[in-house]
């Protein structure tokens, strides 16, 4: 049939093409400027839109209106329903209508319809016209498409207003929307405690960077190739599997602990246990003490690999004593913690701390039900040539099969080919299996659950409602203020609170004062704990681990840079700054007992980029800046901040453009600033200017 243009259809409305382009627009229809064709569904539904207030004699009408001398739009409808229902016919409608048939026994007027229900299947349901489904959700102020997904939320009173109970079944697997952020999507799972069989632990290398964590894990992927798989095609998937007398370990090959911590911040707790690499010759170093802060803030067992015994400076017991300072207390100091000194290298060692890795895997009793509907995690996910949209998943409960229809957070699919590490095509993989998967329709995000469903319909209408939920929480992101008060109510209703807080400090001396005083402070129903403490400034790793793990951030003459600020706005983070260690106390005291009223309050106002730097007989040392965040007030509050570390607090005494004297400089542009009574200012370093506000004490 012929398309009419969207500037002939504004042209019989008598309206702008602007106008009506952006209408269908928000309808749903895929159109981009005033000459797209609409098809004539399109056009109905268009000029339905237009229709102010249709009576309710002519809705009845158009509504049981099924004679061949229908208007138009019913034949288009009509023509329209009968080639849906063809395609799930051809799909395998049968157990569909079935399903229909046992939602709705005995009284018609009360269905039992789904999650994901669609216009034009609610319409077929209830025997009307999908247009008239559409006008009703407009009325409710929805403004769903023709076979778009209806908001969970409006299905019951969308029933009534055609004279229908309507009752939305319980998924089995529900998604967990709390607690994971607007954009990432939960499995829930629960199985009969008789249906659990052991599995395979799921294991996550860290350690600081040099330190052999790379080569330990080459050395065991290498060493436990399986026989008749050595002339395969080696790739890396994210994640593969090693045996150890027997029995097999799935490895996580991670670039470090951030990618760790990025899972866990968008809910995929995947790993059962880390090994932390600590070379010998180098002992504790700064991304050491961050690997175990992000492996306890988990809460999963860490087994110690000493690496590198192969060197002469080795020195296996200063690890083991160094490590004590961070809490890690090893089995040979009398602690509960494994120690393995191995040589990555060499491969000495290697199979002592995968005996190790079994036997605490043993003592963790991990199980999974193998015989449910597979549930698994997205590690990584990318675009191949010749496989299009490929996923490394990690089952971790059922079997996936080739063949299965998956559902992955706003993707669905059907499960086309599956290969291990080494390119070898798998028909199925059971629980704490790595496979990479194709037959995606789009990229899925790592760090998103999937599920194997019935069928591709089903993971579509999954997939789309998933759309629908992640717009509606996309539209309101709670501030760090708002989430900062859901910790206050928490902290003061909750039996037994814990407050978790990250410190980045100016110096170990500082760190340590703080670390010491903290421990002091206790409330009878409340504790507070140190995630993770660090010299220097504050990180968007930080506000990652702060998101995994609902802790504060706090900076002691420590300031976030433009990316930690990015991430914390985006995530909702708060991050408290102070000069004065006694005021940082009293602010986690005051948090303790859940209560935060501060006496000023802190107003960002920009930031710049020192370039270069010169001397003014008339202002002294200039600092020569870029505007790179906010704007620069003349005479406003400025911070002079190196590495992250505050080095200067005093004020804007001169603020220049082009030797010109001026109030304001805004981002984009260059500028000279001086600061009153400071002339330490060096090329690299950034300036923060900012704003204080007194208020009351309540």
């Amino acid at each position: 049939m012929a398309k009419q243009r969207v500037y002939e259809l504004a042209r019989d409305l008598g309206l702008e093409s602007k106008d009506v382009l952006e209408r269908a627009q928000e309808l749903g229809v895929e159109v981009k400027t005033a000459s797209s064709g609409l098809d004539e569904d399109s056009v109905a539904l268009v000029r339905l839109s237009y229709t102010e207030d249709a009576s309710p004699e002519v809705e009845e009408e158009a509504a049981s209106d099924q004679l061949p001398a229908a208007s138009s739009e019913a034949e288009v409808e009509v023509e329209a329903e009968s080639e849906a229902e063809a395609e799930e016919e051809a799909a395998g409608s049968e157990s569909e209508e079935a399903d229909e048939e046992e939602a709705a026994p005995g009284d018609d007027k009360v269905l039992l319809v789904e999650v994901g229900l669609t216009t034009h299947e609610l319409a077929r349901m209830i025997q009307t016209r999908t247009v008239l489904i559409v006008q009703a959700l407009m009325e409710m102020g929805e403004m769903v498409p023709a076979d778009g997904t209806i908001p969970t939320d409006a299905i019951e009173e969308l029933g009534r207003k055609f004279g229908y109970d309507l009752l939305v079944a319980e998924s089995e697997e529900e998604l967990v929307e709390e607690d994971q952020g607007p954009t990432h999507h939960i499995v829930e799972y629960e199985d009969d405690p008789a249906s659990l069989k052991p599995r395979p632990p799921v294991v996550t290398v860290m350690g600081h960077v040099d330190h052999g964590k790379t080569q330990l894990l080459d050395t065991i992927r290498n060493e436990n190739v399986v026989e008749g798989e050595a002339g395969g095609i080696t790739q890396h998937i994210g994640a593969y599997q090693a045996t150890s007398g027997g029995n097999p370990i799935t490895f996580i090959d991670t670039p470090g602990h951030e990618a760790f911590t990025a899972l866990r911040a968008r809910g995929a707790n995947v790993t059962d246990l880390v090994i932390l690499v600590v070379a010998a010759n180098d002992g504790v170093m700064p991304q050491t003490v961050e690997a175990i802060d992000h492996a306890q803030a988990a809460e999963v067992p860490i087994i110690i690999a000493i690496n590198k015994m192969d060197l002469e400076t080795a020195d296996p017991y200063a690890v083991r004593g160094a490590l004590t300072q961070h809490g890690i207390v090893v089995e040979d100091l009398g602690g509960d913690i494994p120690a393995v000194e191995v040589s990555a290298l060499k491969g000495t060692g290697v199979e002592d701390l995968l005996e190790i890795v079994g036997l605490v895997a043993e003592v963790e009793e991990l199980t999974a039900n193998p015989t449910a509907p597979a549930v698994g995690t997205v590690i990584e996910a990318q675009l191949e040539v010749g496989r299009g949209p490929v996923a490394t998943v990690i089952v971790q409960r059922g079997t996936l099969k080739k063949g299965d229809a998956v559902a992955c957070g706003t993707v669905s699919g059907r499960v086309r080919a599956m290969f291990d590490e080494q390119g070898n095509q798998m028909k199925s993989a059971g629980p704490s299996t790595p496979v990479l998967v194709s037959g995606w329709g789009e990229v899925p995000l790592a760090g998103d659950m999937f599920q194997v469903v019935k069928n591709e319909r089903a993971a579509r209408k999954m997939a789309e409602a998933e759309v629908a939920r992640k717009r509606a929480v996309e539209l309101y992101v709670p501030s760090a203020t708002e989430r900062l008060t859901q910790l206050l109510e928490t902290l003061r209703t909750a039996d037994h609170a814990e407050l978790r807080i990250i410190v980045k400090a100016d110096a170990h001396g500082s760190l340590e004062a703080i670390r010491e005083a903290v421990g002091k402070i206790s409330r009878e129903d409340a504790s507070v704990s140190v995630v993770h403490g660090a010299v220097g400034g504050i990180t968007a790793n930080d506000v990652m681990l702060a998101e995994a793990s609902e802790a504060v951030i706090y900076g002691f003459n420590a300031r976030p840079d433009a990316s930690a600020r990015a991430a914390a706005k985006k995530a909702g983070i708060e991050i408290r700054t102070f000069a004065i260690i006694y005021e940082l106390l009293d602010d986690i005291e005051s948090l303790m007992v859940g209560e935060l009223s501060p006496d000023e309050v802190e107003t960002f106002l920009g930031v710049a980029q020192v370039r270069e730097t010169f001397r003014s007989p008339r202002f002294g040392l200039i600092a020569g800046c870029y505007v790179t965040e906010g704007i620069i007030n003349r005479n406003a509050r400025a911070r002079v901040v190196r590495d992250g570390v505050v080095v200067h607090d005093g004020n804007v005494s001169s603020l220049r453009r082009f030797k010109e004297d001026v109030q304001q400089v805004q981002t984009g542009y260059e500028c000279g600033i001086g600061i009153a009574n400071f002339r330490d200012v060096k090329e690299g370093d950034t300036i923060e200017s900012y704003d204080v506000k007194e208020i009351a004490r309540t």
